[in-house]
């Protein structure tokens, strides 16, 4: 048990941040997965609506601590990518085959 003030105030609160935190990244991937979910439906439509919703969800994770700055625009990114190129989440570019080297 903690044995100074300050401590014993931390074990009150990381309980219930942590409640918070999980709400809000629990959130988050729901504001994804509707774009996800428009994408494979075909919903171009919906699709756009759901990363106009999904955006400033992303930036708020980002500010409150959720999820690294970096790591939200990485995903904004890659989630207007895949909008503006109607691509569904699972079909992505093959990646390239390697050659080997002869010797």
């Amino acid at each position: 048990m903690a044995n100074h003030a300050s401590a014993k105030k931390r074990a009150r609160q990381n309980p219930k941040r942590a409640t918070v935190n999980s709400n809000r990244r629990s959130r988050l991937k729901t504001f994804i997965k509707k774009i996800e979910v428009a994408l494979l439906a075909g919903d171009m439509t919906g699709a756009k609506a759901a990363l106009k919703a999904a955006q400033p969800e992303l930036d708020r994770a980002a500010a409150k601590g959720i999820l690294h700055k970096k790591t939200a625009a990485r995903k904004m990114s890659r989630l207007s990518a895949k909008v503006k190129n109607n691509t569904s989440v699972g079909t992505q570019k093959p990646a390239k085959k390697s050659v080997a080297k002869k010797k």
